[in-house]
């Protein structure tokens, strides 16, 4: 399967530090976890155990900088410096949810960002491996992912558009902030027999985040010539720094 998305975000005061041992500004970031998991993913009818379980376990805070900590665990994307953003808690979700990846799977990832998508995929799935064209990106996810424990994921700087083609193939390659068209390289590195299509399925979808409204419509096809789709209501209140966002998801 390949998950697809493509991500413009504008309005956004980006920074460029990352956290690093700086002073929790989550009193209670287990409770916080709990929050959004039951506010924002379940009740927008993720049902996936697994991405559930992950997503209440992983250390958001930790993957954003120290200014962007106590908006954490809120219902929108937020900015990891560098003109890049984590994406909105529920979107790592759901994403996650379509792409299914199973516990003997390889994962490819194209925009590894803080390495917040790959901490949680790196509990669905054997190994996952994850591109980053920005060097001080992958560099700072390299560092971190290991240090909280997720040691079955590498990353490295590149361009995600070519793959990794010495690991592949893959079970399952997720794109995120993607081309307009899925990169040929990408569909030649999917294990034969993986996908339900010998070309990309798309189907149409978006998140928009203004103002603090959000919504989503995705699908995929993964094997089984068939498709689920969502949609959302209101988010929960739009983060500080302002701005929009749209995102389109689809799949093969």
């Amino acid at each position: 399967m390949l998950l697809y998305s493509v991500g413009v975000v504008a309005g956004w005061q980006f920074v460029s530090r990352f956290a690093r041992g700086a002073r929790l500004a989550v009193e209670d970031p287990v409770a916080a976890r709990n929050k959004m998991v039951r506010e924002q993913i379940e009740a927008r009818g993720v049902r996936h155990a697994g991405v559930l379980r992950a997503m209440r376990e992983t250390p958001r805070h930790l993957f954003v900088p120290e200014s962007e900590r106590s908006n954490a665990y809120r219902d929108c994307p937020l900015a990891i410096g560098h003109g890049q953003t984590i994406s909105q808690p529920y979107i790592v979700a759901s994403m996650s949810e379509l792409l299914d990846p199973q516990p003997g799977d390889r994962v490819l990832e194209i925009g590894t960002g803080s390495g917040y998508q790959a901490a949680i995929l790196s509990q669905l799935a054997r190994q996952v491996y994850s591109i980053e064209i920005v060097e001080q990106l992958a560099q700072a996810a390299r560092e971190l992912l290991p240090r909280l424990g997720y040691r079955n994921v590498t990353v490295r700087c590149g361009n995600g558009w070519l793959g990794w083609p010495e690991q592949a193939p893959f079970e399952r390659i997720i794109l995120t902030a993607a081309p307009p068209d899925v990169p040929p390289a990408l569909i030649q590195q999917l294990r034969p027999g993986v996908g339900a299509h010998p070309q990309p399925q798309r189907v149409p979808g978006d998140v928009r985040a203004d103002g603090g409204q959000a919504e989503i419509k995705a699908a995929v096809a993964a094997g089984r010539n068939a498709a689920q789709s969502r949609a959302t209501g209101p988010a929960s209140g739009a983060c500080s720094g302002g701005g929009s966002s749209v995102l389109r998801t689809w799949a093969m």
